[in-house]
C-alpha cells in the first residue's frame, strides 16, 4: 500500500462527507467554487513541504520542516479571493502538521493542535499514532490537487482536495526501508474538510473525511 489510510473508514466518510457538503450552502452567497466532481487535472502552480512561508513565519505560528527524502506538493494555491487562499493555505499546513508529527515520531507537536481541532485533531492523532506504533515514516513525494473552497459566513469554510500518493512511500524508521508499491486506484484519495477560524485569525480543520480511491480523484 501507498503511505496514506484513511482518516475514516469508507462508509463512514460518505455519511459525515454529506453532512459536511451540506453546510456548503451558507454564506457566500450559497455558491461553491466546486462543480460538483473533482477532476484529476495536473493544472496550477505548486511547492512543496511549506506552502506559504509568510503564514508559516507569522508571530505565535510553528515553523514546520520535512526531511529531505520527502515532501508536499500544493496545487491551486490562489483563488484570486483573499479569504480563499488565506483558507487554502491553512488546509495545506493543517495536512503539513500531521506529516510533520508522523516525521518527529509525536503525537504531541505543537502544529498538529495548531492547525487542527475538535474532532479533526482526534483523527490526525489516531493517524499519527498509527504510523508510531508500526514504526513507519514515508518517503518520496505526495500532491494535493483540485483544492476547491466554499466560504460560510465569515468563520467557517469547506475545502474539497485530491491527493495523488503515487510517488510517496512507506519507509520503516530504523531500518530506513522503503516499501515501493505499485500504483493502484487507491493511490487516489478524496477529501471532505471543514475548517473554523479561530480568535487568533488561523483557519483549523476541525473535520475531515476521506475517500480512498475515489473515481473523481483518479488520472
Amino acid at each position: 500500500m501507498t503511505r496514506r489510510t484513511r482518516l475514516l473508514t469508507t462508509a463512514a466518510a460518505g455519511a459525515t462527507a454529506a453532512l459536511l457538503l451540506a453546510g456548503c450552502g451558507g454564506g457566500d452567497g450559497g455558491k461553491s467554487d466546486s462543480n460538483g466532481k473533482i477532476k484529476g487535472a495536473d493544472t496550477g502552480s505548486s511547492t512543496s513541504a511549506s506552502p506559504t512561508a509568510s503564514a508559516t513565519e507569522a508571530a505565535g505560528r510553528p515553523k514546520i520542516t520535512f526531511p529531505s527524502y520527502a515532501s508536499n506538493v500544493f496545487e491551486d494555491q490562489k483563488s484570486g479571493d483573499a479569504t480563499k487562499d488565506a483558507v487554502l493555505a491553512d488546509s495545506a499546513l493543517s495536512v503539513n502538521s500531521m506529516d510533520d508529527a508522523i516525521f518527529q515520531g509525536s503525537t504531541g507537536t505543537k502544529a498538529l493542535g495548531f492547525y487542527n481541532a475538535d474532532k479533526a485533531l482526534g483523527a490526525a492523532i489516531t493517524y499519527v499514532q498509527g504510523y508510531i506504533d508500526k514504526g513507519d515514516t514515508w518517503s518520496g513525494k505526495t500532491r494535493y490537487f483540485d483544492r476547491k473552497v466554499t466560504l460560510s459566513g465569515a468563520k467557517d469554510a469547506y475545502v474539497t482536495y485530491c491527493s495523488d500518493e503515487s510517488k510517496s512511500f512507506l519507509k520503516n524508521r530504523k531500518t530506513g526501508k522503503v516499501k515501493n508499491t505499485p500504483t493502484t486506484a487507491d493511490s487516489y484519495v478524496l477529501y471532505h474538510s471543514k475548517l473554523t477560524k479561530n480568535a487568533m485569525g488561523v483557519w483549523q480543520t476541525t473535520d475531515i473525511v476521506s475517500n480512498r480511491g475515489d473515481k473523481a480523484c483518479q488520472p
